[in-house]
């Protein structure tokens, strides 16, 4: 049977999380003349919020799977999640990486002592190559964002926002990939309303929820340069969490998501990466309502200086 994800769960995820990280800091900012809220998620050890779903799922596996290692697969977010939970629990960790993904990544996963699979994100489903590197393995497959346990560690954050809030957000603008943030967010604070934000040409999240039924990205999608939100479709355990709970989704191009990244770094003086900026960028943007009590997730900091440098000067 698949174990579903709980409230329970992420309020355990929470308690464990809090024993070895601090929470991130939660901000005020002003959009639209509206003074509201975002958690930098970016200021993780990891450099983003994926630490959380990593380090519940690997603490959460029993002796024997631990003894066996296990297999994620990832842009890179995911994979540096993993592989410093790994380091911390003692466990091999194998990370299956697109090509494709940012250096950035490549060299931090690395460094914390994953080893790396690569695969062709244009030619291989990566599905399908995480499989069989677990199957050869006898691994653990500890997936991005379709694992009940990283769900509750991701809606972790949500827990800390009501915390450091002294009450539930009206509503949580989140970057989404594959849902898994957005449904332990949505687990985490269930009076809260959800939006999540993904890259046009990619909005398969908001698609699926909208049909009810899983829709794949379509034949030559768009360029994006959100490379952590372009998963080519969710899963059913992300869209039965899901259904039912979100808002509507929305989507933004790169030029806004470059403009919350220079909005981000003029007035909040943080590095986000494309996919971390695209919360804001929708907010920014006028995509989604902003109150008092809302709370815009800024989900990522990866990215090299040197591209970094090039969008702040507008190249």
């Amino acid at each position: 049977m698949i174990r579903i994800p709980t409230a329970e769960g992420v309020r355990a995820a929470a308690a464990s999380i809090a024993e070895i990280l601090p929470p991130t800091p939660l901000l005020p900012v002003e959009v639209g003349g509206v003074r509201c809220h975002a958690k930098a998620e970016s200021l993780q050890p990891i450099g983003a919020f994926k630490i959380r779903g990593a380090w519940w799922r690997l603490s959460s596996l029993t002796p024997e799977e631990r003894a066996r290692g296990v297999v994620a697969l990832s842009s890179g977010n995911h994979a540096q999640g993993v592989a410093w939970a790994a380091r911390r629990l003692g466990i091999d960790a194998a990370i299956v990486m697109p090509r494709d993904a940012p250096r950035v990544k490549f060299d931090a996963t690395r460094a914390l002592g994953a080893e790396i699979v690569l695969y062709d994100r244009d030619r291989e489903d990566r599905e399908e190559v995480a499989a069989c590197e677990v199957e050869r393995r006898g691994a653990v497959l500890v997936h991005a964002f379709a694992d009940p346990w990283v769900m509750e560690g991701q809606g972790s954050a949500g827990i800390e926002i009501a915390g450091q809030l002294g009450r539930a957000p009206s509503r949580i603008v989140a970057c989404c990939g594959g849902g898994g943030l957005s449904a332990g967010l949505a687990l985490a604070c269930p009076d809260s309303a959800i939006h999540i934000v993904e890259p046009e040409g990619w909005d398969v999240v908001g698609q699926s929820v909208a049909a009810g039924e899983i829709v794949s990205v379509g034949p030559n999608p768009p360029a994006t340069i959100c490379d952590a939100l372009r998963p080519d479709r969710t899963l059913p355990l992300n869209l039965q969490m899901l259904q039912g709970r979100i808002e509507p989704g929305v989507a933004v191009s790169d030029v806004e998501v470059r403009t919350a990244q220079r909005f981000a770094f003029s007035n909040l003086n943080l590095v986000l990466e494309p996919g971390g900026a695209a919360a804001l960028a929708a907010t920014l943007a006028g995509k989604v309502p902003v109150d008092e009590d809302t709370v815009v997730m800024l989900t990522g900091g990866n990215t090299d200086a040197a591209s970094f440098a090039a969008m702040l000067a507008g190249d």
